[in-house]
């Protein structure tokens, strides 16, 4: 297929989630891992949409979380369904009537026509699509400058909150599960315009258990796809057979209740003092065995990683994952833990966050992506999900 033209998409605005608690989510991302709040939805918005708006800000990435506080909104919509997580993703576009115009030649599921509002004196343009990723949507805004919010936004004049102390940068990429994933591809293909960047899959029989009559282990696919002139990715994810029903793909749509984003990444220059901090705040991370850390030496010198800078032993301490190869460059990762845990909350959901370091390696390393597998699913085995 051609190239397509490109949207014009600048960048990821920001993410909305919807959340039942907005002090529980407060204090984990404002308290704990030092997001600001910079603003709130005014009390005109509150009325109209029955619900109310905080935004937190981290260097370039953006959480609007959304709370119902009446019957009917859309944050309500959500909630009644889903647990809480991702149900708007805001990507900010250069022009907002070519994207509306090449959207809709390409098919898209248009929910309104271009709507135009002005803020605090900032005038911006805005519509949004529905996607094959659930119940999230995707919107689209143009800005006259970055101060734009979204409508009746009132911005506080001096952000309330964190300093950003852990130095979050932006948002790497988003991670989204799917029953059956080709659809969803084909879209970012031929709706969105992505290209495909990246792919990988692989079976874990060898970490769950077996039995006599059955191999317990699950597998998946999981393909990146991109938009090039923005550099957005999407890692994309289905689950592989056999044992299909005990993926942790899955287990992720019996959770959500439907396909949607399993989680998002955020970069920061040093992950080593990061997550040595976020331990102190009481911020829990998900489990990577101990032989994972035995092998990496003989496993980072098969994919052309020489040297790293880090010393394994600390990151085995903190549970730091290490992947790369291109160039001998390296990555280094780590995951929270599922929402649901973390604030020990059901209705919290699946979602979770990863925190990421890029040295040079642009990828995303087949052996972590396998390791967080394996760490999801040791943790589904351990809590009787999986058999």
């Amino acid at each position: 297929m051609p190239r397509l033209e490109p949207l014009g998409i600048k960048r990821l605005d920001s993410l909305h989630y919807y959340v039942h608690d907005m002090e529980r989510v407060r204090s984990l991302f404002v308290d704990k891992m030092d997001f600001a709040e910079i603003g709130v939805s005014g009390e005109d918005m509150n009325k109209r949409g029955k619900q109310r708006s905080v935004v937190f800000s981290a260097g370039e990435a953006t959480f609007v979380f959304i709370e119902p506080i009446g019957i009917g909104g859309a944050a309500w919509r959500f909630l009644k369904k889903h647990p809480e997580g991702i149900g708007t993703l805001v990507f900010e576009v250069e022009d907002i009537e070519k994207t509306y115009r090449l959207l809709d030649e390409r098919g898209a599921t248009l929910m309104s026509g271009v709507e135009r509002f002005e803020n605090e004196g900032v005038a911006n343009a805005t519509f949004s699509i529905t996607t094959p990723f659930g119940d999230t949507t995707f919107r689209f805004v143009e800005r006259e400058d970055q101060r734009g919010g979204f409508p009746n936004y009132v911005a506080h004049k001096t952000p309330r909150g964190g300093s950003n102390r852990f130095g979050f940068g932006e948002v790497d990429h988003i991670t989204s599960n799917f029953l059956t994933m080709k659809p969803a591809l084909l879209w970012m293909e031929h709706v969105m315009g992505f290209e495909e960047y990246w792919e990988v899959a692989f079976h874990t029989d060898d970490v769950s258990k077996k039995t006599a009559k059955q191999m317990h282990g699950s597998g998946l696919k999981s393909v990146v796809m991109w938009d090039p002139h923005s550099g957005i990715k999407f890692a994309n994810n289905e689950p592989a057979p056999p044992n299909f029903r005990s993926s942790q793909i899955h287990l992720f749509a019996e959770d959500h209740r439907g396909a949607g984003i399993q989680h998002t990444a955020l970069t920061v220059p040093d992950i080593i003092s990061t997550v040595k901090e976020l331990n102190a705040q009481g911020v829990e991370f998900m489990n990577t065995p101990g032989t994972y850390y035995d092998m990496l030496p003989e496993r980072l010198k098969e994919i052309g990683v020489v040297n790293i800078d880090e010393d394994i032993e600390v990151l085995r301490e903190l549970q730091i994952l290490v992947d790369g190869g291109a160039n001998r460059s390296y990555m280094l990762q780590i995951f929270l833990q599922e929402q649901a845990a973390q604030l020990k909350a059901a209705e919290a959901g699946p979602f979770f966050i990863e925190i990421i370091q890029r040295k040079g390696d642009r990828g995303f390393g087949a052996g972590n992506f396998r390791a967080l597998f394996e760490s999801i699913e040791r943790q589904q085995v351990a809590a009787g999900r999986i058999l």
